[in-house]
């Protein structure tokens, strides 16, 4: 949208000028993010605990939401399709919340096996791509993204324990160095 000075109104404008406004409330959210990512990464069992519960109870949520759509649905063909996948995902979802060890075990192994599968993709991938510029890259992706599928499968069942807490409380730190600098960022341009 213009105004009659051809000046745009609204969308990304406006949406940068009230983040600049707010610039102190994204430096909070990344302290607090920062917090909650050390904590998560001093207490990683206890948050791969806890996310394989809160994962469970999700699924119990999804499970919930098919059987009701199976129950307003119209006809037998799709109610027996939605009924079975509701179903489906509350026995996974209970069993998950009753086992998070196991649950996480098995999650553990799924992120292990992808990366292994990944690596050896973008492997092949920046072999392929040898001549253009930039494959070097693809490559050493790949052989950092397989090594860490190694690393992941080799530890394997015992990192289960404490690798989902490690990656959650990884990715807090994360988010919240970038709301810090993203917000001291704001501010410098207020």
């Amino acid at each position: 949208m213009h105004d009659t000075n051809g000046k745009a109104t609204g969308g990304l404008s406006e949406a940068l000028a009230q983040a600049r406004q707010n610039w102190g409330w994204l430096v909070a959210l990344g302290v607090a993010l920062l917090v909650a990512g050390g904590f998560a990464v001093a207490q990683a069992v206890l948050f791969t605990m806890a996310s394989m519960i809160m994962i469970g109870a999700l699924m119990i949520v999804g499970a919930l939401t098919h059987i009701i759509a199976a129950f307003r649905g119209q006809g037998w063909k799709h109610f027996l399709l939605w009924l079975a996948g509701g179903t489906l995902y509350l026995v996974a979802g209970l069993a998950t919340i009753a086992n998070p060890l196991l649950a996480s075990s098995f999650l553990t192994l799924l992120i292990g096996a992808s990366l292994l599968a990944s690596g050896i993709v973008r492997i092949w991938m920046g072999i392929k791509a040898r001549p253009d510029r930039g494959w070097g890259w693809l490559l050493g992706g790949g052989i950092v993204t397989l090594l860490l599928g190694l690393v992941i499968a080799t530890g394997w069942p015992v990192n289960s324990l404490w690798l989902i807490g490690l990656f959650l409380g990884i990715e807090l730190v994360m988010q919240g160095w970038s709301y810090i600098a993203l917000g001291i960022a704001l501010r410098a341009r207020a």
